[in-house]
This record gives C-alpha cells, structure tokens and sequence, in this order.
C-alpha cells in the first residue's frame, strides 16, 4: 500500500461506516496509518462520515501535528495515534457514536454472542474503557483505551461510543459495524424478555473462526463500499 492508496482508504472507509449507519453529524472518524510512517490519514473536523472526499483529509503525524490538509487535528486523534503506536501489526482504526453500543454499553451488562456478529469475540465479553466518559483528547487518555483495547477487534467505549481496529481497513470497518449489530441483537433480545440462550464459549470461539476470517470481513466491507457508492449516485 502506498500513501494514495492509503487515502483512498481511509475515504472509503468513512463513507462505508455511514452507509452502516455510523455516522453522528460531523462526529466520528477513521484513521489509516500513513505506509510511509508519517502519522494517519484521517477526516478533517468538521465533515460527516458520508461527505469524507480526499481532498478533506489530513495526514497528522505521531505529534498530532498536521502535516497535510487543512485546519488543526481532530482532538479524539489521539484514540487513532496511541493505538496504533501500541499496536505496530494494526492499520486502521475507528471511533463512532454507534448508537446500540452507547445504549448497549450502559447497561453495564456482559456482551453474550446471541449471534454470528456476537461471535466475534470468541465467547468473552467485548473490552470496556472506563477511564473517562469524555473526550479521548490526550496521548494519556489515548494509552489507557489502548491497554483496554488490548488485542481486542473492538472495544465499548460507556458513555461515549466504539472503538474497533484492524490488520487491514475492511477488519477494522467490519468490527466496529459488527460489534454494533451484536449490541442491537442483545437489545432487542432482552426487550422481548430474559435471554436463555446464546453459544457456549466453544461453539462461540469456533464460529469467531468459521464466520470472521478475513475473506467474510472483505465480503463485508466491499457491501459497504457499494452501498455507498449507490447512495452516491442518487
């Protein structure tokens, strides 16, 4: 991958995320690390998911400084920039206000995998960050989410949203929209009534495997990428 494809990326990205209806007005971002290691490719403030262009992007270096683009960087970057500094394997990150995960993530209940997208997390319950509610605006606060995240597809953020992160841009886009139809499945379960039943821990880790691989995460994302692009059209 080079610096252009990365910006492609990270454009498809955001408006895949929409078409997942994850966008929040002018909240939320993606970010894709920059192959040539100069910080991530990330949305300008200001602009909603869905309206993410390449010329509305900016590449913010390690410093959370703007190295190209216009305006001053994100003040949640450092979500983007900590993790990534954590995790050298990962390319891409996202943040939403998806709202089942916020309305799930309140509950303060275990995420059981009631389906396939609960699957995903192998029968153990989805990370949560507790740090703050607020804003992830420092390299400190954006440590702590990193340590949560661990490695984690995703992690709950109560209060506030999801973070998700991935080996490539499609695993990350996938697990943040997965991790919030597994939340939505769970709240829908429990306003009908108490939930009986959901895979064990085995059967959960075996469809994590038979249902996630990276090829079904691509099936996904390229979905996404074409409802966007049909959205685009109309």
């Amino acid at each position: 991958m080079n610096a252009a494809e990365a910006r492609t990326l990270a454009v498809e990205a955001s408006r895949a995320l929409a078409a997942a209806g994850q966008g929040d007005m002018v909240w939320g971002h993606v970010a894709v690390r920059d192959p040539e290691g100069r910080g991530i490719w990330i949305k300008a403030p200001g602009w909603g998911l869905e309206e993410v262009t390449g010329d509305r992007l900016q590449l913010v270096s390690f410093d959370a400084e703007v190295l190209v683009g216009e305006g001053t960087a994100h003040k949640e970057c450092p979500i983007h920039l900590e993790i990534l500094r954590a995790r050298p394997d990962l390319v891409c990150t996202v943040h939403t206000h998806a709202a089942s995960a916020v309305a799930f993530a309140a509950l303060d209940t275990v995420l059981l995998p009631l389906s396939h997208e609960g699957a995903l997390f192998g029968g153990q319950d989805v990370p949560r960050f507790a740090e703050t509610g607020g804003l992830v605006s420092t390299p400190e606060l954006g440590g702590a989410l990193a340590a949560a995240l661990g490695d984690a597809p995703a992690a709950l953020m109560p209060k506030h949203g999801l973070v998700a992160a991935g080996a490539s841009v499609p695993a990350a886009v996938m697990h943040a929209v997965l991790l919030d139809r597994a939340c939505r499945t769970q709240l829908t379960a429990l306003a009908a009534g108490p939930v009986r039943v959901w895979s064990d821990a085995a059967e959960a880790h075996a469809k994590r495997a038979e249902c996630w691989p990276a090829g079904q995460l691509e099936a996904g994302w390229r979905y996404l990428v074409r409802r966007a692009a049909a959205r685009d059209r109309t």
